[in-house]
């Protein structure tokens, strides 16, 4: 439903000013794809589309920060899994190419979930590989056609995953070491990153929606040289960029064993490679040590919290409250489907909060401002877009009206902290992106939505079919992963965050 204004009459509002526990009846006026006006008594267009909040809580679109959409099929797969086996069964280097019919469908599905959980914007580190430039295609047309807004970064690295995991190498009959993949691994055809800057960074596809980020799998796993084409890009383009960093105890393990020239720290080995700074995001940042806290918070480099697959993964809890305290803007992301199953930023934000209470026997500070804030404000710090994640005049028009009716809000005690540990989705009723209703009474506007669904089933059976292949070939594995896992764990790294039980278990 696309028009010139859109007037949004009687809804209590979550202003960046308003009492975030009881936010007061406002309007707000929206002329083409920003907010023009809020208020109670504001004047309305005379042709804009009255959209009645009357019940409703109006509050700017989330934006998932981390988030893949190259496994969104993969809900469901697994249970607790560490994360260097959950890379084996979930990750595209460890199937076969996919078709481009399934890259669009898992695409619009990821994109469906995230706006049903009141996302409007998503940061996608996508990974296609083999890489073929059609499947980039359907991703970004996928994105247009459905509306949400997208922040889009092509997953590269150039050193092959085997090197990069603690005692891999060493623990793995040969007959295995081809099939130890990651995240991102080398590919001989083609230049990943100079095809993604000339064809789409430097073109005409930059969009009011549609935008990019660059996506250097993780430092471990790009040369010193692929970093430096990574800045030199980012500074011309002004583009931000997004990559992970001691998302477990191994990854942590693999800088200390790594990089003795930098205090086996990759934090220092960013800082003396220049990749620091406002526009680096460091997805997860779960292992970091208190000095290298300190030197993010020196160069202002930003943190995307996730909390789901840090649990599922066995990844461990973030240091949620040191980050804040060192003044470090933090984002929420939701991360893979196949590891936090979910894109759903109340369970995020629920869990951001309760892993915060878990890791301090002290009480500290209200959490789950914090968290929301990380969910939106923070969200649209990490991507550049400062037009984002508030309502405020002048601001983009990506908003959110929660139905006040539901459960979860009866009785309204406080609007902000029902919303992060009480709400689950349930209540978003309509989700406005750059001005247009992209669900509305809960239906969504843009695509034929039973269409689409069956669009998606067509291509789960093939997905689900090597599924099963690499789930057999993970199995064969199982031995040798196990023990690498030991042997990880067997290991200090300056810091612990799993709880570890202090008794055996005991066998009934």
């Amino acid at each position: 439903m696309s028009v010139s204004a859109l007037f949004i009459q009687g809804g209590h509002v979550l202003t960046p000013n308003s009492d975030p526990h009881t936010p007061p009846l406002q309007n707000i006026c929206i002329e083409d794809n920003r907010i023009k006006d809020i208020g109670i008594n504001i004047a309305k267009p005379s042709k804009a589309q009255i959209l009645d909040a009357k019940d409703c809580l109006v509050i700017p679109g989330f934006i998932n920060a981390h988030y893949h959409s190259h496994d969104t099929l993969g809900k469901g797969i697994m249970e607790e899994t560490p994360l260097e086996t959950w890379r084996l069964l979930a990750l595209p280097p460890a199937y076969p190419k996919r078709s481009r019919e399934e890259i669009r469908a898992r695409t619009l599905l990821g994109a469906l979930e995230c706006l049903r959980s009141g996302m409007t914007t998503v940061q996608d580190m996508v990974t296609l590989f083999p890489f073929d430039p059609e499947h980039l295609d359907a991703v970004i047309e996928a994105y247009e056609e459905i509306g949400i807004r997208a922040v889009v970064a092509l997953q590269y690295g150039d050193i092959k995953g085997i090197e990069t995991i603690p005692y891999w190498q060493e623990v793995f009959p040969k007959e295995f070491h081809d099939q130890l993949t990651t995240a991102a691994e080398p590919d001989k055809e083609i230049d990943q990153l100079t095809h993604f800057a000339e064809n789409y960074i430097n073109s005409d596809k930059t969009t009011d929606r549609i935008s990019w980020a660059l996506g250097p799998s993780a430092p471990e796993r790009c040369t010193s040289n692929l970093i430096q084409r990574t800045i030199d890009l980012s500074e011309k383009y002004k583009l931000p960029i997004f990559t992970h960093i001691y998302e477990s105890k191994g990854m942590a393990l693999q800088a200390r064993r790594e990089y003795p020239q930098y205090s086996g720290s990759l934090i220092r080995r960013l800082k003396e490679e220049g990749l620091l700074g406002p526009r680096l995001n460091l997805a997860h940042s779960v292992w970091l040590l208190s000095d290298e806290i300190k030197i993010l918070a020196e160069t202002g480099t930003n943190v995307v919290i996730n909390p789901l697959s840090n649990a599922k993964l066995k990844s461990g809890i973030p240091p949620i409250r040191a980050l804040q305290n060192a003044g470090i803007n933090l984002g929420i992301g939701c991360d893979n489907c196949s590891c936090s199953d979910a894109q759903n930023m109340f369970q995020a934000m629920k869990l951001f909060c309760l892993m915060v209470a878990l890791s301090h026997q002290d009480p500290g500070p209200p959490q789950a401002e914090a968290a929301f804030l990380a969910a939106t404000k923070g969200g649209a710090h990490a991507i550049h877009q400062p037009d984002l994640g508030k309502i405020a005049i002048g601001s983009k028009a990506d908003l959110v009206l929660m139905d006040l009716k539901d459960p979860s809000y009866i009785p309204l005690n406080s609007a902000i902290r029902q919303m992060v540990y009480t709400e689950g989705g349930r209540s978003v009723k309509s989700v406005i992106v750059d001005g247009k209703l992209i669900i509305h009474d809960r239906k969504l506007q843009t695509m034929d939505e039973e269409a689409l669904i069956e669009e998606i089933l067509n291509v789960i059976p093939g997905f689900q079919k090597d599924l099963e292949m690499i789930k057999s070939r993970v199995n064969q594995m199982k031995p040798f992963l196990e023990e690498a896992h030991r042997r990880i764990w067997a290991e200090e790294v300056g810091t612990n965050r799993l709880f570890l039980e202090t008794e055996e278990y005991i066998t009934p």
